[in-house]
């Protein structure tokens, strides 16, 4: 494992922020597939740092499947089922095939978004996890940073949790 140089940990802490405030501009109870990409490539880079490893190891990566794809994955489904069953099925066992399918469809389009992918409100749970991690190992001061750099990194990190814990919040007020 690579280890965390200082400048490495500076981009880290500027890069907390950018995101923080970046997810702030998405919907929180959607899913943002390309976020969920995103954010899993940079915590695999960050799963690699000796000093980060403590903290964000137990981190999980996020889930990118959006509503229309567990729609469109049930609609396939069906489709296959009803072209290799139709002929051991009766007509009643079709047509129970038929609308049982389209009620789960109708289900899933219902289901919190929440319980099968990561949202960008969970995105955010997970980056602030991330910003926690990096200022336990700054106040550790295993970096040895310079002065003026550990309150530019205290800044950027400080500023990615108020940003976080604020759309965390205001996702739960409605």
């Amino acid at each position: 494992m690579p280890e965390l140089t200082r400048k490495e940990f500076y981009d880290l802490a500027d890069q907390c922020k950018e995101r923080a405030l970046e997810l702030a501009l998405f919907d929180q109870n959607r899913v943002n597939r390309k976020q969920c990409r995103h954010f899993n490539m940079w915590l695999a880079r960050l799963k690699t740092y000796d000093q980060l490893a403590p903290g964000v190891q137990d981190i999980s990566a996020a889930r990118p499947i959006t509503r229309y794809d567990l729609m469109a994955a049930a609609v396939v489904l069906w489709l296959v089922s009803m072209f290799l069953l139709r002929e051991q099925l009766s007509v009643g066992g079709n047509r129970f095939l038929a609308f049982g399918v389209w009620g789960l469809v109708i289900l899933l389009y219902f289901l919190p978004e929440s319980l099968y992918a990561t949202t960008v409100e969970l995105l955010e749970a997970k980056v602030l996890r991330v910003v926690e991690a990096l200022e336990e190992l700054l106040i550790s001061q295993e970096m040895e940073v310079t002065e003026a750099v550990f309150f530019k990194i205290k800044e950027n990190l400080n500023t990615a949790r108020r940003e976080l814990r604020q759309q965390i919040h205001l996702a739960h007020r409605r």
